[in-house]
């Protein structure tokens, strides 16, 4: 008997050292604490001391409640210098008002320190000092921005959009372009001669692939916030090209996603990539459509790309079989689309519009700036309205885009305003139902610098093919 009770002070004392310990360090943890509300009282209304049922008097480390991510006391030794009072413990131990929190103002209502609102794409806090402090990045859309352009004579309009409200304007640049600018050796291309006689060549005034090729023309799609520009307009070019040179036979909408997720050497996906990568890989390996490899936005990052999910095999002649299904398992058609190698054309607006006339929808690489994320509709020209702003609010960055047709608008004075029609890659609710129009003839955020056409790899044979494909299709 005497051995049991032995053990069990033994083991009390024990209990009691570790509890010592625990209580000393925990008083050590506390001393060495900083203050819990050195940025303001945080949750000012919860109840903490009164839930537990009381303050105690003096220290005692043991009186705590459960606070955020620690914990807060409700003895009287909490309220020194080092304050770690849980925050209803001045009116409810004590019966005062609690020290100053900093409260800040906005619309009407109050926001206590460390309270957070977003204004645009700046977070903005409430400090100590009940004044909100605010990041300071520049917004892809700036309101000031558009109010200059709609007020000043720059002959196109501005709007917000709410796909792009909150974003910053690294952010614009980093996601919603993508294409890089070609490299010495590609800009060095030879451009195709064109032999243009001015006396027998009369070029229209006007003129719009959509409506000389009707059906044929495809359009604009929504890359999101993935930088794969150089994707999508690679795509939609030889959509539109296989279209008017099948003769409608075959009327594609090849897919961007194919490309993104296949075209990996050297290319970055919804990260950036080139075009001249992306035409070698639409001659070697081919891509399928939109509706057998459906565009997918990325989710989480916006460098993000799925798995490639469609292989092909060459059956000689330079031509390429699927050997996998269409990722859309609701779709059966997995033919392999492919091109000619693509051919440069020269910077004459002239020889770019003759191409267009001639044989369809072009690539042109532009320069892209902030005031070009408003553009709702009109003839673009980069302006003036953010040069006296600091240098973040002017950035640029290479995009790629595809150039339908041309036209000119009168001036009042009687000059005209020539330029190109081209589609985006933003969606039909941007610019003028997803196209716009940009001044023509002198270059103007370079869209005439590198401009390319291509041939689709078609014969009688694929033709015969894709028609009988359509008319079983649709009996």
């Amino acid at each position: 008997m005497k051995l049991i009770l032995l053990s069990v002070v033994g083991l009390l004392l024990v209990v009691g050292e570790g509890t010592a310990d625990r209580i000393l360090s925990r008083r050590t943890k506390r001393e060495l604490a900083s203050p819990l509300h050195v940025g303001g009282i945080r949750d000012p209304f919860g109840s903490y001391c009164q839930r537990r049922g009381g303050c105690c008097p003096g220290r005692d480390d043991l009186c705590t409640v459960p606070y955020l991510d620690t914990i807060c006391y409700c003895d009287l030794f909490c309220n020194r210098t080092v304050s770690d009072c849980c925050p209803d413990f001045w009116g409810h131990c004590l019966g005062v008002q609690p020290p100053f929190i900093g409260t800040c103002e906005r619309n009407g209502n109050r926001f206590f320190t460390g309270q957070t609102y977003k204004e645009n794409c700046n977070l903005c806090t409430c400090g100590t000092t009940g004044r909100w402090e605010c990041e300071q990045h520049a917004c892809l859309i700036e309101s000031d921005m558009i109010r200059a352009v709609n007020r000043g004579n720059y002959g196109w309009k501005a709007a917000n959009y709410s796909q792009f409200y909150g974003m910053t304007l690294d952010e614009g640049i980093r996601f919603r372009l993508g294409t890089q600018r070609p490299s010495r050796t590609i800009m060095n291309m030879n451009e195709i001669q064109m032999n243009m006689d001015p006396q027998t060549e009369q070029l229209p005034l006007y003129f719009n692939s959509v409506e000389k090729w009707p059906g044929k023309i495809h359009e604009p799609l929504d890359q999101g916030n993935c930088a794969a520009s150089w994707a999508f307009s690679t795509a939609a070019v030889a959509s539109d090209r296989i279209s008017i040179q099948s003769m409608g036979h075959m009327t594609p909408q090849l897919s961007p996603q194919n490309l993104i997720s296949c075209d990996t050497r050297n290319q970055g996906g919804c990260a950036g990539g080139r075009v001249d990568g992306a035409w070698w890989y639409l001659r070697r390996r081919g891509v399928v459509t939109e509706d057998c490899y459906p565009y997918r936005p990325p989710q989480q990052t916006p460098a993000e790309v799925g798995r490639c999910m469609m292989q092909s095999r060459s059956i000689g002649r330079g031509k390429r079989q699927a050997t996998q299904r269409c990722p859309n398992t609701h779709n059966y058609h997995n033919d392999i689309y492919q091109s000619t190698p693509p051919y440069r054309l020269s910077s004459n607006e002239k020889e770019i519009m003759k191409e267009i006339m001639d044989n369809g929808p072009v690539q042109a690489i532009m320069e892209v700036h902030e005031d070009f994320f408003v553009y709702k509709s009109g003839i673009y020209k980069h302006t003036d309205v953010s040069f006296t702003k600091l240098p973040q609010y002017r950035k640029h960055g290479t995009h790629s885009v595809r150039i339908i047709g041309w036209g000119e608008e009168r001036n009042f004075d009687g000059t005209s305003k020539k330029y190109w029609i081209a589609a985006n890659s933003w969606g039909k609710n941007w610019g003028e139902d997803g196209y716009f129009r940009i001044a023509r003839g002198d270059n103007e955020c370079e869209i005439e610098a590198f401009v390319i056409g291509v041939w689709g790899r078609i014969t009688m044979e694929d033709m015969h093919n894709h028609h009988h494909h359509h008319r079983r299709r649709h009996i």
